[in-house]
């Protein structure tokens, strides 16, 4: 929903817009088109209205936001555990790319194409990431500049920067765990920093052609991983990898487990294996992912895989978490009419 006059200026994603007169920032309309979960495996798409933007806030149209199918599909079930924040009805989405309409204290950056993470904009509505929207009014430290020749691809830089946290420090990965755009993401990245990892997938259907080898578990006759990343979100992974490891070999949990990692203690007493837990990106993070990305030494191609307009909404989170061949959905919200 962009019913304000600013969207009219005809800019393409990948060029400026000139800056909007000071009667047109008036008029701009504080409302969003928005995905709502309740936590019942369904999503909507609904009208909110936003707050007002402070001085040092910038309000962004989004042309693209993704769907996670880890922390977002938890969401969606009602199964994520109790998070700051949480509550239904709830805004998902912390990968959104927009463009920059309105922004009082630094007006020249009217135009620019920006990464957001999230939200918190909305009334009546909980935003606990809340970037799922088609208009938003975030802090303007939070708009991060992109320069990409696919501007959409932007989307994937807080699953990059999260494969980034969990890399960076610690030992090169040389084992990953799950080949979803995360696994993948952490993969290439592996690879851009000098390392060599092989990944375990247990989709065969996810288990194609890369420049590094994509097994099976039960295929691996390895015994001499040091450094282990998991980005399955198994909770039972640990057990599972332990025969793998080498003695004093360090597993980072990098998922997100809505049930409770366990295993058996006596396995890992003998080979005193370490336990490292990755958690949210950093500004840091996104810095470097974005220059590994703007340098050709990460690639993005490839990753995103379905797009769905936002008046598709509901069946778009439906196959994203449903559909192996998935890996990757984004919503179209320049192009639809919600």
């Amino acid at each position: 929903m962009r019913t304000g006059v600013i969207e009219s200026q005809g800019a393409s994603p990948g060029q400026p817009s000139r800056a909007p007169s000071a009667s047109a920032r008036e008029r701009l309309d504080l409302r969003a088109a928005a995905v709502l979960f309740n936590g019942e495996r369904s999503a909507t798409v609904g009208t909110l209205s936003l707050t007002a933007p402070q001085v040092d806030d910038v309000v962004v149209d989004v042309l693209w936001s993704g769907i996670s199918t880890g922390t977002e599909r938890l969401m969606w079930t009602g199964e994520m555990p109790p998070f700051p924040g949480m509550g239904y009805p709830l805004v998902p989405g912390y990968e959104a790319v927009g463009r920059i309409v309105q922004s009082n204290a630094a007006p020249e950056r009217v135009g620019e194409i920006v990464f957001v993470p999230g939200a918190r904009c909305f009334e009546g509505a909980h935003g606990l990431f809340g970037a799922s929207a088609s208009r938003l009014v975030v802090p303007a430290e939070k708009a991060h500049k992109i320069t990409f020749s696919e501007p959409r691809e932007g989307v994937l830089l807080a699953l990059a920067a999260t494969a980034y946290h969990a890399v960076i420090d610690g030992k090169l990965p040389d084992l990953i765990i799950g080949y979803g755009v995360l696994g993948r993401l952490t993969a290439r990245l592996v690879i851009a920093l000098g390392g060599n990892p092989v990944v375990w997938e247990v989709n065969p259907a996810r288990r194609n052609i890369a420049d590094y080898p994509v097994i099976a578990p039960e295929d691996d006759t390895r015994r001499d991983y040091t450094s282990i990343c998991d980005m399955s979100g198994d909770a039972n992974i640990i057990d599972k990898v332990l025969p793998h490891a080498v003695h004093g070999a360090e597993l980072c949990l990098a998922g997100f487990y809505s049930a409770r990692p366990s295993f058996s203690f006596p396995l890992a007493f003998r080979k005193e294996l370490r336990l490292r837990v990755a958690a949210e990106w950093r500004p840091s993070d996104l810095e470097a992912v974005t220059s590994l990305v703007r340098d050709g030494r990460l690639p993005l191609a490839g990753l995103i895989t379905h797009t769905a307009p936002a008046s598709e909404a509901a069946g778009a989170y439906t196959q994203a978490f449903s559909d192996p061949t998935c890996l990757k959905m984004i919503i179209d919200w320049d192009s639809s009419d919600v």
